[in-house]
């Protein structure tokens, strides 16, 4: 009988065609770990053109599944009908060449070729994740040298494999994304995928094909300093930005993403730009007596637009700031000139965990402006966020939010009754149209303010100070705001579709995702 090159022996000395149990545990571990890097990594060069919605998530983890199954399932077809040997280098390689050319081609497609954005970011996940699971069951093929040892061989390098993915995974996230710019990590992980694959030739065949790919690499490298769509700093959740006012020369805009977040005018805090800020600012004004100090929480920081506000405009307040993105404070410290701003306390944590660490009844106000890319995050909507919202407001407290939402508002809708649900007066400020008191007019969405205490808000101070602010916004409350609810849903820790219930929106205006 004939037994082919690459089939395993049932006995007798094993063989392992050059390849011995530690050069396949490394490469099985830093094939893994490759996938996980260039998953992870997606999805923040991403962001700035599709936002980090759990939608974006779904479809990056979709889609490196599918890389997995496909590499898998075609990497151990193929190493049964070709000599494993010849494919382990090229796999490497041309996954190397993709990852490395990845941030220029995304960020070029998003800038001139917008429609197929989706595609050629599916193409930039799917071909190196394929090519770099196949490395698995090529590994394998060639370390399984005799039938006796297959559940060890096999049960071992599935082990290896796991470990490097979760290698790859903490190691992205705690260390690389702080550390490191979005296309130097590729362009990093690139070449030592092209590097691993020279050695892997060298070993086996020669260095045939790896010049080519090495010029591929240096390309992408050379290509991502002018490709568009560059961040002036990467933090661990966005692709940030300060953009200079040509119009006002103190004025600054932080682009968080793509998308304007804030702007400070760092000569002058009580000038309010986006609309929404002055309507959160005449409700807070119309609210409290003028002047007089508070104490106040906001979830999310931004660039702390609202708590320079209150400090210049009410001497004495204290606001304590949750900001997740501790990138996002640097830049207010380096950028925007925050140390020049006097009782303003931030923290780089979680708005939820942020909220359980303070003691019942001790603000005078809570001001709710978090986003993480196009929407509220689910988990300061619910009405166990809003329980703890109410717990830490004293008698008199106000809770005031910024709502972005568009179509049919259906996400608006539910956080308005989530409101109803657990404070006993909610009012909601907008545009006329998107509130329901001009019932023939179709919502075009953007953003609302939404008003929640337990003390009656003098709606009509509220009005004066909106008009005297030029917005154009109006206030539904009572039976109008009851109407415009109508059956929406409660939101809850068990249950807050928030990115779900948001509709398909036309370009964003200013802090509209």
């Amino acid at each position: 009988m004939t037994r082919s090159p690459s089939s395993p022996v049932a006995g007798g000395a094993p063989r392992n065609y050059g390849l011995g149990p530690r050069a396949a545990a490394v490469l099985v571990f830093g094939s893994s770990a490759a996938v996980l890097v260039v998953e992870i990594v997606a999805l923040r060069l991403l962001a700035p053109y599709l936002g980090l919605t759990l939608e974006t998530s779904t479809m990056v983890i979709g889609i490196a599944l599918t890389a997995i199954a496909l590499g898998s399932w075609l990497g151990g077809r193929i190493a049964d009908q070709v000599d494993p040997r010849r494919l382990i280098g090229p796999a490497l390689g041309v996954s190397g060449a993709v990852v490395a050319l990845t941030p220029a081609v995304l960020r070029s497609t998003a800038e001139w070729a917008p429609a197929l954005l989706l595609l050629i970011a599916s193409l930039t996940i799917l071909v190196p994740g394929a090519l770099l699971s196949a490395v698995t069951p090529i590994v394998t093929k060639l370390r399984l040298t005799s039938l006796a040892e297959t559940g060890t061989v096999v049960g071992r390098l599935s082990g290896v494999g796991t470990v490097g993915a979760i290698f790859g995974t903490v190691f992205t996230g705690f260390v690389l994304v702080s550390r490191l710019p979005v296309s130097g990590i590729l362009i990093g992980l690139g070449t030592l995928l092209v590097v691993g694959a020279a050695l892997v030739e060298w070993r086996t065949r020669g260095w045939s094909g790896i010049p080519a790919l090495t010029l591929v690499v240096v390309a992408g490298g050379l290509a991502t300093t002018v490709a568009p769509g560059g961040c002036d700093t990467e933090t661990r959740y966005h692709c940030a930005r300060v953009v200079a006012d040509p119009d006002r020369g103190s004025g600054r805009t932080l682009v968080l993403d793509g998308l304007r977040h804030s702007y400070v005018d760092v000569d002058d805090p009580t000038f309010l730009e986006f609309e929404y800020v002055r309507a959160i600012a005449s409700v807070i004004d119309a609210a409290f007596p003028e002047g007089e100090p508070l104490v106040a929480h906001h979830l999310g920081g931004g660039g702390l637009t609202f708590p320079r506000y209150l400090a210049a405009t009410r001497p004495g307040t204290r606001s304590l700031v949750s900001e997740i993105d501790s990138g996002v404070l640097r830049i207010n410290r380096d950028q925007l000139g925050l140390g020049s701003a006097a009782g303003i306390d931030v923290r780089a944590e979680d708005g939820r965990l942020g909220l359980r660490r303070l003691d019942a009844g001790n603000r005078d106000l809570v001001v709710g402006d978090a986003f993480g890319g196009v929407s509220v995050p689910w988990h300061l909507t619910t009405v166990e966020a809003m329980t703890d919202i109410r717990r830490v407001l004293n008698e008199d407290g106000l809770y005031v939010a910024n709502l972005i939402d568009h179509g049919g508002l259906a996400f608006a809708r539910a956080e308005v009754a989530t409101l109803s649900e657990t404070f006993e007066h909610v009012a909601l400020v907008g545009e006329p149209t998107d509130i329901g008191l001009d019932p023939n007019a179709t919502p075009q969405g953007g953003n609302l303010v939404v008003i929640a205490s337990d003390r009656a808000v003098d709606l009509r101070a509220t009005q004066e100070a909106l008009d005297a602010r030029q917005t154009g916004w109006k206030i539904a409350t009572g039976d109008d705001l009851t109407s415009w609810t109508g059956d929406a849903q409660l939101l809850t820790d068990d249950y807050a579709p928030v990115d779900q219930l948001l509709q398909p929106y036309s370009p964003p205006r200013p802090h509209e995702p």
